[in-house]
Formats: structure tokens, C-alpha cells, sequence
């Protein structure tokens, strides 16, 4: 879109959720509107604020505007990344767009791989932000900005802070007491602010709290008519694994129409090439979404709310209990200079079968020293000192020198709030939730044409429920939600034990693993161990895809 009077013009990827308010403000300064578009507000607000504008907008949002006048282009992203936007510059040419794919696909960009993008996947299992799996393609940054002119790209710089909001926040507290109105009020809020849309919104429903209490906060909206669509299996029916039953009571309580979709191994293996031909940076996630986001388009929706972002938000996680517990048990045994090595080494002499079943045991007194490196214990695919024997042993090498892993997650803890629960949820938020769940709910919705939104990834909820992370004991964040709709969620859905990604589709995943990998899986495997066999095959499946032999190669 262009300026009325032609100095601006802009592309926007994402939604701007207090549109409304915003078109207000500018229209009692004078502004003129010829669209009722949220692009167009952008325009203006740039016109008025300069790269200011960012602090008043609440959404997910990717866009670069030029301005003409200045002669340079601006670029901006949202506060937690929900929108992807990368960039390439060879000196010459800089070059933007919403997927690393489009970049390569003009020929003019590097393949030269990245190692440590590559070391960061075999760490987390996605690839961290700002590296992707190419040296010469960079993430910008969530929460920043960038200048670019003439002269040359500016560093990017940042506007918000997910570490500096909660610490502030947690030398603020509220009571407990306070904590069930304060998510009702700020999740009813963000909820109200993500239905703005000129077409139906559905929801994606499992048989969860965070999912559940978002269609009865849709209904408290005032949303009348709602699609609720859940996946199932028939591996799992008649079993505790089944959500479909659970989630169509709570459908039943709100009023909601239920769709539920079946899947099975075949069409999982159908669309297997399909998923990995999306996927742009490679994670060993996102199926789950792939297939609801299907389903939702089959079911005629343009725009889902996903429950996303609860369990960071509000202490859902087992690594809430796990992170603190291991750095207590654990850390001051880390602090001992060698002690963490010879561990690791007497373990694999003594125990080798324990440390080929339980591969991160060998980490614990070398990484629980520090909250970054109690977190990649936790969350990490793979530990540092495996890297040699997993890849190639240079590229290990290098890639880790240039990704400082610990160094990068302390990074996302600095300023560090002074409460465990804050911590985790910075942890959690800045790193796995933005590198996979988001990154993922991208490209797997957008392969659909479906825009999945997400209410409780919201800078602004962030900002009212961070003075309550300090008094989230066990369960009560997520007991707070489950009693935020006027109607509350029946009992069952806090009681329930947290599924996960499990099988079947762990197990077709290891199925599918030891196919491209030339040899079938030993079933079963714990979790984490298929999660290192599904990297293998995604990291290949998706350099062959990309054409990138020298990645695959690494």
C-alpha cells in the first residue's frame, strides 16, 4: 500500500488488534482514511511517530516501510516474534521477506551453511533466532526494529523486552488473592482484541485448559456462532490419550459446533513431503498444527485462536518445577571445577546402557551451574559435548564458538527477574515458544491459508499477568484460566494429565525417521530419544528440499 501522497509505501504481514482505537486517535489529529485497513494505520502512524510507532501497536506484525523522503526503508517486528522476517545482505543488494525459501529462490543469496544455525538445531530442535541454516540469511530480531539506507543496514534495535517486563513486574507482586480476577480480565481482554476480523474466527480445541477457557472467553465476547475443531485418533479412542470425548463436552458446554478430525498413519505419511516442502527452517514440531490447520481450512475457516503461550504464561510446564528443583539439587555440584566432566566420563564407563537410554543424565553436574544452562538441560535435543559424535566434528566446533549457546539464553534472562517462575517463563517464552511453537504455527498455517491467532502470546497480557508470576504456585495459573469464563471449565480439564505430542504420532514419526534415515526404529522409545531420530531425517529432508548440499553434508 501507498501513501496518499506517495512518499510511503508498505507491506505488512500480520494484524494490528487495536486498529480501532488507533484510526480514533489518528482521525481526531486530522488523519484522513480512504481504507478501513489496519495497513493503512500504519502508514499514518509512521507518518506521525517515525520508528516510535512500534510502542503503540498491539499484534502480531512483520513489515518494512520506504520512505521515499528519507530514502530508506524501516523495518519492524513484533515483541515476541510471531511474525517471521529475515533479511540477506551482500553489500550490494539487501533483501527481506516472511520466508528464508523466498530469499534463496531469487538465486542471488549464499547457501553456504550456517553452523550455527545447524548446531542450534541439534540443540533445540529448531534453529535459534537471529541464525538460520544459511550464513548469509539473518532473522530480525522479535521486538526490534532496523534502519536501512544508502549507506548500510543499521544494527537492529530493540523496542520491548520480555525479561524486563517480568523482572519488573515481579519486584511489583500482587496477592494471590488477586491472581483469578487478573486472568480473567486481562485474558477476556486479549481474547476480545484478537476476534476483530471480517470473517468467522474458529478455535483449535484440545481437551486442555488453555484451549477450553478461550472458547468460553469467545462466548463471554460475545461471539455467537463458533467452530471448535479437534484432532483424534482412532489408535487412542477409548483410552485417557482421547481428547476428542473431553473436548466435545466442553464444546457442548459453550454452545460451540464440534468438528472433530480424524487421522491416521497413511494420511501422515501422505503429507509427509508436503510438511517438510513448508517447513522453510527445519523443527521437530509442527505436525500437530500442520494437520488442525487442515482441517480447519476443509472446515471453510480463515482465522483460528490457538491456546498457545498458556503453559509459559502461566506455569504449565513441568520445567516450572523441574528447573528450579535441578538448580537446587544440582548447581552446587556444577560449581566444582572438572567434578561435571569426570561425572560424564565415569557414568559412560560404569552405566553405558543409562547413558545411551538417558543421554542428558550425563549433563546434569556440568550444566545445572546456571538458570541457561539448567534450561538447554532440559530443553536441549541434544547436549554440547555430544555434538562431535553426532555431526560433524568441525562444524560442531565452529558452530558452537559463533552460537554461544549459554551466553545467547542468558541473554534472553537479562535484566534476570528475581523469581523462579519468572525466570522459566522468560526461558520458555524467548526461546523454545519463539524458535518452534510460533515459528511453527506460522508456516504450518499459512500452508492452509489459515491465520492462526494466539490471545495468550500478547505483549499487553504479558504486561497485566507478570505481577502474578511471583505468587504462581503449582496449578494456579492454570486454575485461574479454567475459572475465567463466566461459565467455568468442568473439573476434568484441570485434572487431566498433559498429553503432549505423543503417540501414535511420536510413533509414526520414528517410523518415518528410520525410513529416510535407511533403518526402522526399535519401538518404543522414550520421547526425547524419537525427537533425536525425527531431527535427523527433518535436517536432511529439508537441506535436499532447499537444495542445500553443503548443509545436508554438515
Amino acid at each position: 500500500m501507498t501513501s496518499e501522497d506517495g512518499r510511503l509505501v508498505i507491506v505488512f504481514n500480520g494484524e494490528i488488534y487495536n486498529y480501532p482505537q488507533l484510526r480514533v486517535e489518528l482521525e481526531a489529529d486530522g488523519t484522513r482514511f480512504r481504507t478501513t485497513s489496519d495497513t493503512e494505520a500504519l502508514l499514518h502512524l509512521y507518518a506521525h511517530y517515525g520508528a516510535e510507532m512500534v510502542h503503540r501497536l498491539r499484534g502480531m506484525f512483520a513489515f518494512a516501510i520506504w520512505d521515499q523522503a528519507r530514502h530508506g526503508l524501516f523495518l519492524a517486528r513484533d515483541p515476541y516474534g510471531i511474525k517471521p522476517l529475515y533479511t540477506a545482505n551482500d553489500g550490494w543488494t539487501f533483501r527481506f521477506a516472511s520466508q528464508v525459501k523466498a530469499l534463496l529462490a531469487g538465486g542471488r543469496v549464499s547457501r553456504d551453511p550456517e553452523p550455527a544455525g545447524i548446531v542450534g538445531f541439534h540443540l533445540f530442535g529448531s534453529v535459534p533466532e537471529p541464525f538460520t541454516l544459511y550464513r548469509d540469511v539473518r532473522a530480525l530480531p522479535a521486538g526490534h526494529t532496523q534502519w536501512i539506507d544508502a549507506a548500510s543496514p543499521r544494527e537492529p534495535q530493540p523496542f520491548s523486552n520480555l525479561a524486563e517486563v517480568v523482572a519488573t513486574a515481579v519486584a511489583n507482586p500482587i496477592s494471590a488473592a488477586e491472581l483469578p480476577e487478573r486472568v480473567r480480565a486481562g485474558v477476556l481482554d486479549s481474547v476480545r482484541a484478537h476476534l476483530l476480523a471480517d470473517v468467522e474466527v474458529g478455535v483449535f480445541l484440545s481437551a486442555g485448559v488453555d484451549s477450553g477457557a478461550l472458547l468460553g472467553l469467545m462466548r463471554d465476547a460475545g461471539q455467537r456462532e463458533i467452530r471448535a475443531i479437534t484432532l483424534a485418533f482412532d489408535e487412542f479412542k477409548d483410552t485417557s490419550e482421547d481428547e476428542a470425548p473431553e473436548a466435545a463436552r466442553v464444546s457442548a458446554i459453550y454452545g460451540a459446533r464440534h468438528i472433530v478430525r480424524r487421522l491416521k498413519a497413511q494420511e501422515f505419511f501422505e503429507d509427509l513431503p508436503a510438511i517438510l516442502e513448508a517447513m522453510d527452517q527445519p523443527s521437530i514440531d509442527g505436525v500437530n498444527t500442520w494437520f488442525i490447520a487442515k482441517a480447519a481450512k476443509e472446515a471453510g475457516l480463515k482465522v483460528a485462536l490457538s491456546g498457545l503461550g498458556g503453559d509459559e504464561l502461566l506455569g504449565g510446564y513441568a520445567s516450572f518445577g523441574d528447573l528450579p528443583r535441578w538448580r537446587r539439587r544440582f548447581g552446587p555440584f556444577a560449581s566444582i571445577p572438572g567434578l561435571g566432566f569426570l561425572f560424564r566420563k565415569f557414568i559412560r564407563a560404569v552405566a553405558p546402557s543409562l547413558s545411551l537410554a538417558r543421554p542428558k543424565v550425563l549433563g546434569l553436574l556440568e550444566l545445572s551451574g546456571s538458570w541457561a544452562g539448567t534450561y538447554l538441560l532440559r530443553r536441549g535435543l541434544f547436549l554440547p559435548h555430544e555434538l562431535p559424535m553426532t555431526m560433524d566434528a568441525e562444524i560442531a566446533k565452529e558452530g558452537l564458538r559463533r552460537l554461544k549457546p549459554l551466553k545467547r539464553l542468558a541473554a534472553s534472562l537479562t535484566p534476570e527477574p528475581r523469581a523462579d517462575g519468572g525466570r522459566v517463563c522468560v526461558l520458555e517464552s524467548a526461546n523454545y515458544m519463539r524458535n518452534q511453537l510460533l515459528r511453527d504455527a506460522d508456516w504450518a498455517g499459512m500452508a492452509h491459508s489459515i491465520e492462526i491467532r494466539v490471545p495468550l502470546v500478547d505483549f499487553t497480557l504479558l504486561r497485566t499477568l507478570a505481577p502474578a508470576i511471583v505468587c504462581l504456585k503449582e496449578g494456579a495459573g492454570k486454575a485461574a484460566l479454567a475459572k475465567a469464563p463466566t461459565t467455568p471449565l468442568p473439573n476434568a480439564a484441570l485434572i487431566r494429565a498433559k498429553t503432549g505430542f505423543s503417540v501414535p504420532t511420536g510413533a509414526w514419526m520414528s517410523m518415518a525417521a528410520g525410513e529416510a534415515l535407511g533403518a526402522m526404529a526399535t519401538l518404543p522409545e522414550n520421547k526425547g530419544l524419537v525427537s533425536r531420530r525425527w531431527s535427523s531425517a527433518v535436517l536432511s529432508s529439508v537441506a535436499v528440499t532447499d537444495g542445500a548440499a553443503k548443509v545436508q553434508a554438515a
